[in-house]
């Protein structure tokens, strides 16, 4: 006889749980009343009026129409009493709706007439060891638990890592596939969707990486006969993270290239799990460089190579990368430009005034030689962005999913004329020049979705001496991609809880920007990251909250109080699942 989930969790645990349920009865906290939570006096709240700005919380230090009567006939018969009333009272749907109910993107009127719903799905990322070194499912009872418990608040889905590391680790062509057919299956039964990262990077020495997953045996292998397939710095530091885009069209890995190995893996992912796409994996995200973002690995946190706020490196002094520099210069009539990068941009902790190539005044970046210099290092990363989109596009034609590509949020030293960051990472961005329109032009060409991480950051709680500036960043990407009639999808770049952030995210999400439609919001959010303190209380309760939020849209018009005030009564019925989710996740 199987166990319930209380006890399965308990043992995963090794603490006892009681059952709410017992054998012959049922306990009076096992079934809610439904009119009970679903009634919310509130007429004592004091709300904020529309587009009043919630008062800042101390924050922690940074590390990112159916009746009621028909949901319930509809609730899935495995869903446990107390759960399945909270969903009803709660407006969340039942893990058995199908694809088309539980979709925020569409919905169906009377007649049939198809109409845009509004609003922005949710996605919460699952850990980066959801799937083991022995190619299973990491903690699976605890994943189990913590996939119900997001279904019951309203998400829409997960994004999982697919690594390139543990399915092809051992041998060119030879795909494991274990530990994710068996994650996939599980997100299909919880009626979540999926956005599936080709993650063709290593995990380890980035922000929030909690683990290790290096690049495929093999790979590393050949990066050890030739170091040059590793990205390279001026003063010779090998970086793993990714493959050098220097090489992409070369056979450098067995005989094949790099694009070629990223095309294959692609493909053997969408033969093993057609039977998912469209209707489970809804979104293919395309790993382009550190991180899995279309960006060159200019800020290292590995060894404490770099530090924020630091402007980073030029990462193009392998000899790949040297020799398309050369081509280029000479190209250009400019030979002597073709023998090396700036050797003048300073070090990986520097600000951009301490370096002659960065500083305002007379800076190198803004010559006849910067300009070449720049122009060729950023369209090197736009055709790397390119080759592999259009495998991916190609790969996945008709098979129901999107395309995604992430970029990543650099919005320190923004204020400056030479935005030296960005121009370390490839963005091309300055006071006098718009790095992100090309960039989605791009992925306008390929149908691609354009992804901007650190949504959640205001500009006054950065370092000001650093003029970063997110909210700006953020606004001058919704502006590039609007232009360029790309979709926008956002994450928050660091873990964040509390009610200030998610205010942020609404705001940044709704894209109310000038010069953009009113009706435009971004297609997708995903939260960063599914953990044992997302589950905590008050943690869980404000993030049902702002779930709500998003996928009622920029023309609710209900304040926070009023949804935090429902959440409280949905947290409460489901406290004891959401309990066992939490203590699982932490063993």
């Amino acid at each position: 006889m199987a166990l319930n989930l209380a006890h399965q969790i308990g043992s995963l645990a090794g603490t006892q749980i009681a059952a709410e349920v017992t054998t012959g009865e049922q306990s009076s906290s096992a079934t809610a009343n439904v009119s009970g939570v679903r009634k919310v006096p509130l007429a004592n709240l004091r709300c904020n009026a529309p587009g009043e700005a919630l008062s800042p919380p101390m924050l922690t230090p940074p590390l990112t129409p159916r009746s009621a009567a028909n949901r319930s006939a509809m609730m899935s018969p495995s869903l446990r009493p107390d759960l399945s009333a909270a969903c009803q009272a709660y407006g969340t749907l039942s893990p058995l709706e199908t694809a088309e109910e539980s979709s925020a993107s569409v919905a169906w009127k009377e007649g049939g007439k198809k109409e845009e719903k509004k609003g922005v799905p949710v996605y919460v990322m699952m850990p980066l060891d959801s799937v083991t070194n022995g190619n299973t499912v990491n903690r699976k009872k605890a994943m189990n638990a913590s996939l119900h418990a997001l279904k019951s608040a309203g998400v829409e889905g997960i994004m999982i890592d697919v690594w390139w590391g543990l399915v092809e680790r051992e041998a060119p062509g030879a795909y494991n596939w274990g530990g994710y057919a068996e994650l996939l299956e599980m997100a299909k039964k919880h009626g979540l969707k999926v956005q599936a990262v080709m993650s063709f990077h290593q995990c380890g020495g980035n922000v929030g990486d909690s683990c290790t997953i290096p690049l495929p045996k093999w790979v590393t292998e050949e990066i050890e006969k030739d170091p040059d397939l590793a990205y390279t710095d001026q003063w010779g530091r090998r970086n793993y993270e990714y493959l050098s885009l220097g090489c992409d069209t070369l056979p450098v890995l067995k005989g094949r290239t790099p694009v070629q190995c990223y095309a294959d893996f692609m493909r053997a992912f969408r033969d093993n799990f057609k039977h998912l796409l469209g209707d489970t994996i809804v979104e293919i995200q395309v790993g382009m460089g550190p991180a899995g973002e279309l960006r060159y690995p200019s800020y290292p946190e590995a060894n404490g190579t770099w530090k924020f706020p630091g402007i980073g490196a030029f990462q193009c002094f392998d000899k790949y990368m040297l020799s398309s520099l050369k081509a280029a210069a000479e190209a250009a009539g400019k030979p002597e430009w073709g023998s090396t990068g700036p050797t003048d941009a300073g070090h990986y902790n520097n600000w951009p005034e301490d370096t002659p190539f960065f500083k305002k005044e007379g800076g190198g970046w803004n010559t006849p030689y910067g300009e070449f210099f720049l122009t060729w290092y950023s369209q090197m990363l736009l055709d790397h962005g390119e080759r592999i989109l259009s495998s991916a596009t190609s790969i996945f034609d008709g098979a129901g999913v999107k395309i995604s590509v992430k970029v990543a949020g650099i919005h320190w030293h923004y204020g400056t004329r030479s935005h030296a960051p960005e121009l370390t990472a490839g963005y091309y961005n300055t006071r006098y020049r718009d790095g992100y329109l090309p960039i989605a032009q791009m992925l306008a060409r390929h149908g691609a979705v354009f992804n901007f991480t650190c949504i959640e950051m205001r500009d006054h709680e950065q370092p000001q001496d650093a003029l970063c500036a997110p909210e700006k960043l953020v606004k001058q990407v919704a502006l590039a991609t609007g232009a360029a009639q790309v979709p926008l999808a956002g994450e928050n770049a660091l873990p964040r809880y509390d009610e200030y952030a998610h205010e942020q995210i609404l705001q940044a999400s709704s894209l109310n920007v000038d010069d953009l439609p009113v009706d435009r919001e971004m297609c997708a959010f995903t939260y960063l990251r599914m953990n044992p303190s997302l589950f905590h209380p008050d943690n869980w309760r404000r993030f049902v909250a702002f779930v709500k939020k998003m996928k009622e849209g920029k023309g609710a018009r209900r304040c926070w109080e009023e949804v935090e005030r429902e959440a409280e009564q949905f947290v409460h019925v489901t406290q004891p699942f959401i309990q066992e989710a939490a203590v699982a996740l932490m063993h």
